[in-house]
């Protein structure tokens, strides 16, 4: 079975297309690519077969998502790649949608209604779910006979107990509005504690691991028996993490301080503690982590500070995931932070020797996010990991196995 993945950022769109025909979790990539840049004048469509077609990169328009999804089934289904009889077809499309509210906890076969579903949560995810789904109805449209699966990045937090997901706010308005946390980047969590519980190599039952996706969006996962039991995302991505623009978790009082006190609207706030945030906030310099550690080298203060300010938060996630596990076998880096940055790695974990985290210097440095790393010498007990996350060949396994199911 050929699965055609479409995994949507908020200008980005990525896309696989994978064989499960057999073998499931080893299958085969046969195409992989990503549109950047969406809604910009000049969108960038990368397309790399793992076939002898030469790669792709060319401009095109791409003002939504819808449009860039077009572009990437029109192209896929060219002549100019079907030399190879596995791309001939695409037999299913797994689609990541950023949120399912409390009714979808699975990977869900779309319909009209569960479309009609997905709008009612736009208040929800306003940035996202109209996207998601104007995107849906694109590939419908443009594959009509082909079966969409919807995969939904809060469902792997579906799981989380009420003492985790609820807020101490009245019942009857949590109730009516939905106010409780779903938590974000579950497919990657979900891909990543896998691939976790499997190094330790006893089955998912009483393991007690934590997972750390560590990017622009940054979230950490506390996961017991294979299931997600908290989350530091919430109603919003906005709780938890200190972010590449996110503030991650504030006093809400100040929230209502700025609209009294300094006179900002609503939006006005929505934009300061999503876009002009978390590490650009403070540094004052930028959003990336690679900028900040050479400025930091070169002596910024401002720059040091938003480093120490991210691990600083991790550290605290995860101390107090520990406690809500009642233990801990095992943490994982991953995302592009938690891949890369072996200064940022050794920053959190300097704080958790405490309780048994030890990394290993060289081993540190050497994990470059390539491939699956233990960080942590062979004889510690509280094994620490460098795994690769990959949502894309997560969306496309959901996907087989909620068809091969139904």
């Amino acid at each position: 079975m050929n699965i055609l993945v479409f995994n949507p950022g908020s200008s980005t769109l990525k896309f696989g297309l994978f064989d499960l025909s057999d073998k499931g979790p080893t299958a085969k990539v046969l195409v992989s690519g990503s549109v950047a840049s969406i809604g910009s004048e000049h969108s960038t469509l990368k397309i790399s077969a793992m076939t002898q077609i030469a790669p792709l990169n060319e401009t095109i328009e791409a003002k939504t998502a819808a449009q860039a999804t077009e572009h990437i089934v029109r192209r896929l289904l060219a002549s100019g790649y079907k030399d190879d009889r596995a791309t001939e077809t695409i037999d299913a499309v797994g689609f990541r949608v950023v949120h399912g509210g409390a009714r979808y906890i699975e990977p869900t076969r779309v319909t009209m209604s569960v479309l009609d579903e997905l709008r009612a949560l736009g208040n929800l995810a306003p940035l996202h779910v109209p996207a998601d789904v104007a995107a849906l109805e694109e590939v419908g449209r443009l594959l009509p006979d082909v079966p969409l699966v919807a995969v939904f990045d809060t469902a792997f937090h579906q799981t989380l107990p009420p003492v985790a997901y609820t807020y101490a706010l009245p019942v009857e308005l949590s109730n009516r509005y939905g106010l409780r946390r779903y938590g974000f980047h579950g497919i990657s969590h979900a891909y990543v504690s896998a691939r976790l519980i499997a190094h330790l190599g006893r089955g998912a039952k009483d393991t007690k691991v934590i997972t750390c996706h560590l990017g622009n969006g940054a979230s950490i996962c506390a996961v017991r028996d294979g299931q997600s039991i908290e989350i530091s995302m919430g109603f919003t991505p906005l709780e938890g993490l200190v972010m590449g623009t996110r503030s991650g978790d504030i006093d809400a009082g100040l929230v209502l301080y700025l609209i009294r006190a300094a006179g900002m609207t609503p939006n006005a706030v929505d934009k300061l503690l999503n876009n002009e945030s978390g590490l650009l906030g403070v540094s004052n310099l930028s959003a990336d982590v690679r900028d900040l550690e050479q400025a930091a080298r070169e002596g910024n203060i401002s720059a040091e500070l938003a480093l120490e300010l991210f691990a600083y938060r991790a550290s605290k996630y995860i101390a107090a995931f520990t406690a809500a596990l009642e233990g801990l076998d095992a943490i994982a880096f991953t995302g592009g932070i938690g891949e890369h940055s072996a200064s940022m790695r050794r920053r959190i974990c300097r704080r958790l020797r405490f309780f048994g985290v030890h990394i290993e210097d060289e081993l540190n440095e050497a994990a470059t996010g390539n491939a699956d790393s233990r960080i942590s010498a062979n004889g510690n007990v509280l094994q620490t990991w460098v795994i690769p996350t990959d949502e894309e060949r997560q969306i496309a396994l959901s996907t087989f196995k909620q068809l091969r199911d139904s």
